[in-house]
């Protein structure tokens, strides 16, 4: 399989407008996922175009102790990486929960950030769904709704986020590096992903003609004390119900620093700010932590067959920060 271009059209959220003097195409990203859409009658490019020529096969260490991804990096590749593993073991855990290791040999960074919700209704031509068809209706709000969003839903959508490796990203203030016909330019991790409000199908910050060439996560010593958590019905192969990414810090009993991020709730990776709010400066124990989940998920909106998520986000929350205070976050 090819690797496609990690892009998007002002009307579709993985496509790219390439206009040259003879010719218009379009073509989407995230080559996996993108096959699948295809098969499935929900995408039907004008144009594939392979990007595996370019140079953004690397992973390398920057100056300031960070990391540099580059988006056609294979998924396999980061998990492995001995330096992720010793200083983010949070993101290499999060890849290998997820997919199957043949797709993990072959998808890449960039088509990972910009796969698409696995929402059955998104995936069924003849069910109303706004992010398939605008303005149409979303037949997962009064449908079967187990696998959805709890948090930042829209009348509009409560698709969820699929992604094992941008909960963790979330989580670490990874910034992704974009270029384009008007130059490059760098979005934070957190502002790249985008909620539905009343524009579900438009899913990421890129603008048109912009292609992700790396993702650049920062020093952060802590993060070799994290975990990433996930729920599922199955023990592979499956997306999550809720996930948790968490890098804690504790000194003399006391939190010096935290990093949260949730999966499998929200349209895109939820940074769990207002619980590393509550958690600042407090003692770490389990009722601290509790107190911080219940502040998270305090606007949280279950739905007819996924209101269990509220319940079981706050108690993995509290268990993967007992975890990592129990291991290593205390000194």
């Amino acid at each position: 399989m090819k690797n496609f271009a990690y892009s998007r059209a002002e009307n579709a959220p993985t496509a790219v407008n390439l206009i040259s003097q003879n010719a218009k195409a379009k073509f989407l990203g995230g080559g996996t996922n993108l096959v699948d859409l295809m098969r499935e009658n929900i995408e039907q490019p004008d144009a594939l175009v392979d990007v595996t020529g370019l140079t953004f096969n690397q992973i390398e260490e920057l100056a300031d102790g960070g990391i540099s991804i580059g988006a056609a990096v294979k998924n396999s590749a980061v998990a492995n990486h001995r330096t992720i593993r010793e200083r983010y073991p949070f993101l290499a855990q999060a890849i290998l929960f997820g997919a199957s290791g043949q797709i993990r040999n072959m998808a890449t960074v960039g088509g990972n950030l910009m796969q698409r919700t696995r929402c059955f209704y998104f995936y069924d031509e003849a069910a109303n769904c706004n992010k398939r068809r605008p303005n149409s209706g979303c037949d997962a709000i009064d449908g079967f709704n187990r696998m959805h969003a709890i948090l930042g839903t829209s009348e509009s959508c409560i698709a969820t986020h699929p992604s094992d490796m941008c909960v963790a990203l979330a989580a670490l203030d990874a910034t992704v590096h974009v270029e384009g016909k008007n130059g490059k330019r760098a979005i934070p991790f957190n502002a790249f992903h985008r909620l539905p409000e009343n524009t579900p199908h438009i899913e990421t910050d890129l603008q048109p003609d912009e292609l992700i060439t790396s993702i650049q996560v920062p020093a952060l010593g802590f993060a070799k004390n994290s975990l990433y958590r996930k729920l599922r019905d199955r023990a592979s192969y499956a997306f999550a119900l809720v996930s948790v990414a968490a890098a804690l810090e504790v000194e003399n009993g006391i939190i010096k620093n935290v990093r949260l991020a949730l999966g499998g709730v929200a349209h895109k990776p939820w940074r769990a700010f207002e619980a590393e709010t509550a958690l600042a400066g407090v003692e770490a124990k389990a009722e601290t932590f509790s107190r911080a989940a219940e502040a998270e998920l305090a606007n949280a909106k279950g739905f007819a067959h996924n209101r269990f998520k509220i319940e079981l986000a706050k108690r993995t929350i509290v268990s993967v920060l007992s975890e990592l205070a129990e291991k290593g976050g205390a000194r």
